[in-house]
């Protein structure tokens, strides 16, 4: 007899650390141009703007790739093409440090990104296969959680690898790209070897454990239309498309505060070592939220709340931050800011499997992660515009926070809508 709890705790266990660290050499080497910026501007003698502009192409290569990815590791599976993403981009990364000017840049930041695209959909996709559905927000939040940890580690770590400047004749931000670039290629042929594509193909499981979670999902997903599978139809689904306008504003507030906040914390006249330790704090509470707010949504009927909330929280401080002068409370509000964006993205990432399976859902998390992060690129470009127009490192926070609070809105669209559609099923079902 198969127990359902200790079961998802068996996958659990055997999916989500190794998925998680992978995650966090992924979310590492996204962020490491930030602490790299610090140094790499001034050695390539380029401009806040340029340099925004550079970090930005990553999500150029990744819009125009990410769906192409996705579909192709639901074809090759995940193991061999998580396998070649990871060592791509970690190549990609090493090279990085061998920058010799801006064009040599931003052709090795849209290569980055084009290497990249398809890791974090391709998760989320790979969770439809493994958890029912009533399990997926917790997992896409304990899988967010690395992000944060990312950003803990990663902050800390830019930091001191900044402060080697000059060892073995090896410039601060050159040490940054190649010491997070080699993990990700270590990974690559880890993963290789120890990811299953799908648990039929799970050696760790029993026949009794495979074909209880294939019948269970399975009864799920009879209930979809016929064109829930379908990968060129969930590209053209209203809900996705409202859904990929939507996420839009959840990695613009992201990025545009984790890259910029080491920026502002600079302009406290703290050292790059302290740097790095201050940019610990606010993603501790983003572990703690990304935890906290899939946990209460999952056992919850409406999940819109537990997006929709959080959000405008982080909107409010997001603007307060850039109202009140002071430094102190500058931080600590960023640091809410942070939470409050984070929180609910993994309770979003939850809907899509509520009207999308196999190839459509590998399909539509593409397109609504590949659309939505192309705020990415909009807030690499606008903050340091916004920075360099008005003198104030501060004052791109009113932009991050109306966009956040747009995003807000729209979820609220998207939950009525979905409702509704929910509701239109339960009565065909009883007629």
């Amino acid at each position: 007899m198969i127990v359902e709890k200790q079961l998802i705790s068996k996958i659990t266990w055997r999916l989500m650390p190794f998925l998680g660290v992978l995650y966090l050499i992924a979310y590492i080497d996204r962020q490491n141009v930030s602490f790299a910026k610090l140094d790499m501007v001034g050695a390539l003698g380029m401009t806040e703007y340029a340099y925004g502009l550079g970090a930005s192409l990553f999500f150029v290569g990744y819009f125009i790739f990410e769906v192409p990815s996705n579909l192709l590791l639901d074809k090759f599976g995940a193991s061999k093409w998580f396998a070649r993403i990871l060592i791509s981009w970690g190549a990609v990364t090493i090279a990085l440090a061998y920058t010799q000017n801006a064009t040599m840049f931003y052709i090795l930041r849209f290569l980055l990104g084009a290497c990249e695209a398809g890791f974090f959909p391709g998760v989320l996709y790979l969770l439809t296969l493994w958890y029912p559905s009533a399990y997926r927000g917790t997992m896409v939040g304990l899988f967010m959680i690395f992000s944060a940890i990312a950003n803990a580690v990663g902050a800390p770590l830019g930091g001191v690898l900044l402060d080697l400047d000059g060892l073995y004749g090896i410039a601060g931000w050159q040490w940054v790209f190649i010491a997070t670039g080699i993990p990700a290629v270590i990974a690559g042929v880890v993963t290789l070897f120890y990811l299953a594509d799908r648990p039929a193909d799970a050696k760790f499981l029993t026949a009794e454990e495979q074909a209880w979670l294939k019948d269970r999902l399975a009864r799920e997903n009879s209930g979809m239309e016929a064109s829930a599978g379908d990968g060129f139809k969930a590209l053209i689904n209203p809900h996705v498309l409202l859904m990929s306008l939507c996420y839009v504003g959840f990695p613009l507030a992201a990025y545009g505060l984790s890259y910029w906040l080491p920026t502002i914390v600079k302009g406290f006249g703290v050292s790059n070592t302290t740097n790095g330790l201050l940019n610990i704090i606010p993603w501790v509470l983003v572990a703690i939220a990304l935890y906290v707010v899939p946990s209460a949504a999952d056992r919850a009927a409406s999940k819109t709340p537990y997006i929709v909330i959080p959000a405008l929280v982080g909107a409010v401080c997001l603007l307060l931050s850039a109202v009140i002068p002071n430094h102190v409370v500058q931080f600590l509000l960023l640091c809410l800011a942070a939470a409050g964006i984070f929180a609910g993205q993994p309770v979003f990432w939850s809907l899509p499997s509520r009207f999308l399976r196999g190839a459509g859902a590998a399909a539509g998390l593409a397109a609504i992660n590949s659309v939505g992060n192309l705020g990415g690129f909009v807030a690499q470009n606008v903050v340091p515009w916004i920075k360099d127009a008005t003198g104030s490192t501060i004052a791109p926070m009113f932009f991050l926070a109306v966009c956040l609070a747009a995003a807000a809105l729209l979820v609220l669209i998207i939950g009525r809508t979905l409702g509704r559609q929910a509701t239109s099923h339960d009565l065909k079902a009883r007629v």
